[in-house]
């Protein structure tokens, strides 16, 4: 059953993601931070795997399930995105948004089923982060998916805006695409009730794999764009790193 504490989790990134693709819808294409902001993300999101999920893992249940979650994890995000549909836009898509004279015709299905994939995920880690199993990482993994929910929403919405032609349909897509981090936090609500504490970790530990596969995703699609990458992805992993010191995170 959800917790109110995961019910007010999964509504709070709800909207900050909708607002992101508020602001893309507006601005119609991809301002010139997200040259900074994704690849910053990516950063941040390895660091949380390297520094506190996949270390908090593999110390409560071993280096089998830590290592064998994660490579599932990132296995996982690599089969569908190279072989169903880039997981994640605001990482991996190289469409010039500002040179669109028309709509994306026919991009609209595979960009929402995608992106429901990558909010189902984002939903899945939430959860599993909520279970007694997961020990301290409720706040990491918070962290991790709150941050990406920004260049996340902001490509977002630019795509939905070209591929559909239309803001209304825009806005429906994009709360259809992150409904599905309600479906993904409780099919993982239902399987933990029916599986063992080893099992969750594991769950827990692709969690990690999911975010080294985001994470470096964003850094080399912003590599392939000719931006500045390396200062801004060193910053966030060295903010993931230094906020493991923080008391109570």
């Amino acid at each position: 059953m959800f917790s109110p504490t995961l019910f007010q989790t999964l509504s709070v990134l709800f909207f900050l993601a909708l607002a992101g693709v508020a602001a893309g819808v507006r601005l119609a294409e991809i301002p010139a931070a997200s040259g900074t902001i994704v690849p910053f993300s990516g950063g941040l999101l390895m660091g949380i795997a390297a520094f506190w999920v996949f270390p908090e893992v593999t110390e409560m249940y071993g280096w089998g399930v830590g290592v064998s979650g994660a490579v599932v994890g990132f296995a996982l995000l690599w089969t569908i995105n190279r072989f169903v549909y880039p997981v994640c836009p605001a990482c991996s898509h190289s469409h010039d948004h500002a040179a669109c004279a028309k709509s994306l015709h026919g991009f609209t299905p595979p960009l929402v089923a995608a992106a429901s994939v990558h909010s189902f995920f984002d939903g899945w880690s939430l959860a599993v982060a909520e279970q007694p199993s997961s020990g301290g990482l409720r706040w990491a993994i918070l962290l991790g998916i709150g941050i990406h929910k920004i260049p996340e929403g902001l490509a977002l919405g630019v795509l939905l805006l070209n591929a559909t032609g239309s803001v209304w349909r825009s806005g429906l897509y994009a709360v259809a695409v992150q409904s599905a981090m309600g479906v993904g936090a409780f099919a993982a609500v239902f399987l933990a009730s029916h599986l063992a504490a080893h099992w969750t970790s594991f769950l827990l530990a692709s969690a990690a794999g999911v975010f080294v596969y985001l994470g470096y995703h964003a850094i080399e699609g912003q590599t392939q764009r000719g931006s500045a990458i390396v200062m801004p992805a060193l910053t966030g992993a060295a903010g993931a790193a230094i906020l493991r010191l923080v008391p109570g995170f």
